[in-house]
């Protein structure tokens, strides 16, 4: 059967399928590969609220996950901080790094257990809403890792506090790229953000099987929630005052791209005018008026003469 779900791009659908700790344990545990068995919404949320570039949503966890240590080969919990932000825009990279500047200075994010003020380690995740240059995989991982001078990798140091203190993994992205691609674990939980799947007569709804994920308990739990959220009139609310806003934004850029196209043609012409002034400037002055009288003829000074002449 087909499901008519509320399309989580927008940011009120992410926002509520994200504060559902089931759903927000799935799609992190998806994306991390590592089994979340706790995430807390950290209190400070932002949103682009001067909705002159309505762009960017960023919502911050702290996650709990569960690993194997590979030396007593028992499992154990840690915390680590997720920063998770979604735009739409290929122009946010200085408000990323910004905001990761801000993660690094918030004094909530060290650990209360760190005598030495170390902080807990970070990921960020981007869900982009455009493609990154020639990648061609919907999603890529940058991890780091501790060399030494001849770039051997250095086993004990990269979970070491300090470092971990200093450096952050990234995720990203890009929700152009997934198309039907269901590959793995987290391409089928990304699958709900597949823009492909939108309604042809409404873009807020995407068309969705469910028979593809019957299998899959945690899948139709989120499945049901944004079939709940399409039906909800507030909901549909919020996405409207979006798309509004987005409107707004097209126009105005379309206004602008179509203001630079016309300056530039205008620039072109009166390049194109400049030359051939030039070249009727040289060519009266080849048949042997002086530059007084070339600047009467043609209206322009005596300098701009001299200046074409040179």
């Amino acid at each position: 059967m087909i499901l008519h779900v509320a399309n989580p791009i927008y940011d009120s659908v992410f926002k509520y399928i994200m504060a559902d700790e089931r759903i927000s344990k799935t799609i992190l545990s998806a994306l991390l590969k590592k089994e979340v068995v706790k995430v807390e919404m950290r209190p400070h949320e932002y949103v682009n609220t001067t909705r002159d570039t309505l762009s960017m949503f960023r919502i911050d966890f702290a996650a709990t996950v569960r690993e194997k240590d590979a030396e007593s080969n028992e499992f154990k919990d840690r915390v680590i901080l997720i920063e998770l932000q979604k735009t739409w825009l290929d122009t946010e990279t200085l408000r990323f790094r910004q905001y990761l500047g801000a993660q690094y200075s918030n004094k909530l994010n060290i650990r209360s257990d760190s005598p030495k003020g170390f902080a807990y380690p970070m990921v960020a995740v981007y869900l982009l809403g455009h493609r990154v240059g020639d990648i061609k995989e919907p999603v890529v991982y940058v991890n780091h890792d501790v060399y030494d001078y001849n770039g051997k990798v250095v086993k004990d140091g990269k979970e070491e506090p300090f470092v971990e203190s200093l450096t952050h993994n990234s995720i990203i992205v890009q929700i152009p790229r997934l198309k039907g691609r269901v590959n793995n674990r987290l391409e089928k939980v990304l699958s709900v953000f597949d823009q492909s799947r939108k309604d042809a007569e409404d873009k807020q709804v995407l068309n969705i099987d469910e028979n593809k994920y019957e299998d899959d308990a945690d899948m139709m739990y989120m499945l049901h929630r944004l079939t709940a959220a399409a039906a909800d009139s507030e909901m549909r609310q919020d996405m409207n005052v979006e798309d509004e806003y987005y409107k707004a934004i097209e126009d105005r850029d379309t206004a602008i791209m179509k203001r630079e196209k016309e300056l530039k043609q205008k620039d072109e012409q009166l390049q194109q005018k400049s030359e051939q002034l030039k070249n009727v400037v040289k060519l009266l002055y080849s048949n042997g008026m002086d530059t007084l009288q070339i600047a009467k003829t043609t209206g322009i000074s005596n300098d701009e003469v001299t200046a074409m002449l040179e």
